[in-house]
This record gives C-alpha cells, sequence and structure tokens, in this order.
C-alpha cells in the first residue's frame, strides 16, 4: 500500500529514493470519483519510472476548477483510496490549482498527464518540469471518461 505524505516529507522521501537511483514519476489531478479511466493513467505512469507519485488537488481547489458542490469525495479519502492502488507508491495533496510549485520542489523524473493534451509540449506545467531537466509524457487511454460525466449519470438516474 502507497503512503500518503505531506509535500515536506515527501520532497525528503523522494531525495533519498533517488540518491539510491530509483526514478520517479507523478501523476497529478482531482481524482474526485475514481474511475477505469483513472485506473489506466496511474497504471501507464506507472510504467514511467521505478515509484510513482501521485499528487492530489486540495479540496478547495476542485471546488474552484470544477464549481459547487465539488469535489463529492474529500481530499483525506480521495487519497486514501490512491494509495491503496497497487501501482501507487505515494500520494500528496497540493494547494493552489496547478502542481507546478509542487513539481519544482519533488523535482519527479517524469511527468505525467492525460492523452487530451495531444503532445508534452500542451501541458502548462512541461516548462518547468524542462527547467529543471525531467521530461513529461503523455500517458492513459483517450479521454472517454470523466467524473463529470458519472455525476451527470447519477443524477439522471436518481431523477428518473
Amino acid at each position: 500500500m502507497g503512503r500518503v505524505l505531506s509535500p515536506a516529507d515527501l520532497a525528503a522521501e523522494l531525495r533519498a529514493r533517488q540518491g539510491e537511483g530509483m526514478t520517479v514519476a507523478l501523476a497529478n489531478g482531482h481524482f474526485d470519483l475514481l474511475h477505469v479511466g483513472h485506473v489506466r493513467y496511474l497504471t501507464d505512469a506507472a510504467a514511467e519510472a521505478d515509484l510513482l507519485v501521485v499528487a492530489i488537488n486540495a479540496d478547495d481547489s476542485v471546488e474552484r476548477l470544477k464549481g459547487p458542490g465539488r469535489p463529492i469525495v474529500t481530499a483525506p479519502e480521495r487519497a486514501e483510496l490512491l494509495a491503496a492502488l497497487a501501482v501507487v507508491d505515494y500520494v500528496t495533496i497540493f494547494e493552489g490549482d496547478t502542481p507546478g510549485p509542487l513539481l519544482a520542489e519533488l523535482r519527479p523524473d517524469v511527468h505525467c498527464k492525460g492523452t487530451d493534451y495531444g503532445t508534452p509540449e500542451r501541458v502548462p506545467e512541461f516548462p518547468v518540469v524542462q527547467a529543471y531537466g525531467g521530461r513529461t509524457v503523455l500517458v492513459g487511454d483517450p479521454k472517454d471518461h470523466s467524473t463529470t460525466e458519472l455525476i451527470a449519470t447519477a443524477k439522471a438516474l436518481d431523477e428518473g
């Protein structure tokens, strides 16, 4: 089972692990309601390095980015669910709407994002990762699944 750590504790842990020669991939997102697209994304991200870190947006960030009523699941619970996945080594919760500052602090070897970005250069944090010598890769299947769609389907079933 993966471990949930604060960003500061995770930074120290990763420095030690990278000092042992381990490579680190970081995938980030909201992960509000876990679905098969998330699992495929994380499985592919884990294949990019020895260790997989999942960084999740704090609750206030999810609400700002996704709207009122979100997240459905609180950040500590989302972190616990993700840490229970076999492919996940570490989970952290970050403040702010972008993982850019966290990437600069943790310096993972690989930043993994979904295929919906089209190319690594279109990922907003690409310059941050490039600046410290990391690489950005697109992983997972086409974005055919979404938490927003799951919520809409559940509401329609409830109302029907």
